[in-house]
């Protein structure tokens, strides 16, 4: 089969590992190709996504480079056995490779962590509430682009509303007080939050302005648990867009801010609470 085009951002996450692999084995991709039977542009290719490989390729790459990782070995072999496209390549013509990438992370996701500062978390988010937050970019996107965008921000939300993959949301009162779409838009958003915060799966905590030290970053951040946590990942929206991290300092280090972040937090009680409060507020300044 010829090199794909364009990997998925999962495809690459499998040359990615295979890469780490061969070099903590010390190997060159040259030395490995010849343990392994493959030519040096065939592992570049590999290591890229461009190929894939069979579930024996893989394990005989593991044995050259004395991986004892088992299931590491097999959340790889999983990977590779995976057929058929997901939701969101039928958005593919229409958004961009951000949109769909972070759809993918969601949906092969074991659980889900996001920390906001600056609007809820997508998949929190209400249709009109979404469609307000795309409306705020400048320059104005076309009506058609920012009903396509909230559609697909709906759809995304699947993947907690099916109750298989468990979130935990840490939302920053920032966040909660941000208006986007005029103050009934947020009124009803705090609503829904409070709704979702007692659905099964779903564990919705507030960070409050008066805590000493917020303990997050700035960004938007959200944490994708893999199989095994060396496949977990970490996405960060940026204003150029988004941005994956997948080295093991990095998983390291907003393991960290989430155990600070949920050291810090609001209970879920709590949480509750003080959105109902901020919903008070608000319809007391606007009526």
């Amino acid at each position: 089969m010829p090199p794909r085009a364009n990997p998925t951002l999962r495809q690459r996450r499998f040359g990615t590992e295979l890469r780490r692999m061969r070099e903590q084995a010390g190997f060159g991709g040259s030395e490995l190709g010849r343990l392994v039977g493959m030519n040096p542009a065939q592992v570049t290719q590999m290591e890229s996504g461009r190929i894939g490989i069979s579930a024996d390729r893989l394990r005989t790459i593991a044995a050259a480079c004395n991986c004892a990782n088992r299931p590491l070995i097999d959340a790889l072999a999983e990977i590779v056995a995976e057929r058929g496209r997901g939701w969101w390549e039928e958005y593919r013509e229409v958004l961009t490779t951000d949109f769909l990438e972070v759809a993918e992370i969601e949906h092969h996701a074991k659980a889900l962590a996001v920390c906001t500062t600056t609007y809820i978390p997508g998949l929190l988010q209400t249709g009109t509430y979404a469609s307000a937050v795309f409306a705020r970019i400048y320059p104005p996107l076309p009506r058609k682009d920012i009903d396509v965008r909230t559609a697909f921000r709906v759809q995304r939300q699947q993947v907690i509303r099916s109750g298989k993959i468990p979130l935990r949301a840490f939302i920053h009162e920032a966040a909660l007080r941000m208006q986007f779409g005029g103050p009934r838009v947020l009124a009803d958003q705090l609503d829904a939050l409070v709704e979702d915060s007692m659905e099964n799966g779903i564990s919705i905590r507030v960070v409050p302005f008066d805590v000493d030290t917020y303990p997050g970053a700035g960004e938007n951040v959200t944490f994708a648990e893999g199989p095994v946590p060396e496949l977990d990942t970490v996405q960060m929206d940026v204003s150029q867009g988004t941005l994956f991290f997948d080295a093991p300092a990095d998983l390291a280090k907003h393991r960290a801010i989430f155990a600070r972040m949920a050291s810090t937090a609001l209970s879920e009680d709590g949480s509750r609470d003080f959105i109902r409060s901020i919903k008070k507020e608000l319809e007391a300044k606007y009526a």
